[in-house]
C-alpha cells in the first residue's frame, strides 16, 4: 500500500511536468485527471480518477461527464474498451499518461461513427418551452430624481458641450410671434 501511494505521489508529478501548458489537460483533485480530445468539430473528455490501490489495480474511467452527453453509446463503449485493453496491459506500473496517449492516436477511428445529426435530432425532441417567464418578470425600475437633479441635468442639455447655448436659442420663431400679435389692417388713403 506504501509503494501504491509513493508511485502516486511520483506519477503526479511526472503528470504536471509533461502537461504543464497544455489547454486540454486538467487535474481536478490529487487522484483524478481530465483530458479533452478534438477531432475537427467533433470531440469528447476522459477522466481517469485513480482508487487507494493504484496502480496495482487499473484506475477508474468515466465518459459519464456533462461534456460528453452528446456522444453515442457506441462511440463511448468503443472508447472504453480501448483504455481498458490499454490498462490491463499496464497493471502495476504508472499509466495515466499511457493512457492519455493511446487514446491520441485513435481519436479519428473511435469518432468515426459519431454523427452530429442524431444528437441534434435527439435534443430538440426534448425541449420544452415554459411561458410562465413572462409572468415572473418584475417591471424595471425608473430612476428618481430629485427636482435639482432634473433641473441641472435639463440645463447641462440645454447648453451643449463648451457651457455655450447653442446658436439661435433666443431667436424669436417669427410665424409664432406674428401669430399672437393681433392683426391690425392698416387704412388705406
Amino acid at each position: 500500500m506504501a509503494d501504491d501511494a509513493e508511485q502516486q505521489v511520483e506519477e503526479i508529478e511526472v503528470l504536471k511536468s509533461i502537461y504543464e501548458g497544455d489547454e486540454n489537460f486538467k487535474q481536478c483533485d490529487p487522484k483524478t485527471y481530465q483530458y479533452k480530445y478534438v477531432d475537427g468539430e467533433k470531440s469528447f473528455v476522459l477522466e481517469i480518477s485513480w482508487g487507494p490501490t493504484y496502480p496495482t489495480d487499473k484506475p477508474n474511467v468515466n465518459l459519464e461527464i456533462f461534456y460528453n452527453q452528446h456522444l453515442l453509446p457506441s462511440v463511448k463503449e468503443n472508447i472504453l474498451s480501448v483504455v481498458n485493453a490499454e490498462a490491463e496491459q499496464w497493471l502495476g506500473c504508472a499509466m495515466t499518461y499511457t493512457l492519455f496517449e493511446c487514446l491520441k492516436e485513435k481519436v479519428p477511428e473511435l469518432l468515426a461513427e459519431q454523427t452530429e445529426e442524431v444528437v441534434v435530432s435527439t435534443r430538440v425532441e426534448k425541449i420544452v418551452i415554459d411561458d410562465n417567464t413572462e409572468t415572473s418578470k418584475k417591471p424595471e425600475k425608473k430612476e428618481h430624481l430629485t427636482k435639482a437633479q432634473k433641473r441641472r441635468a435639463w440645463d447641462k442639455a440645454e447648453l451643449g458641450r463648451g457651457g455655450e447655448k447653442p446658436r439661435g436659442w433666443d431667436w424669436v420663431d417669427i410665424v409664432k410671434h406674428l401669430s399672437q400679435v393681433p392683426h391690425q389692417a392698416t387704412p388705406t388713403s
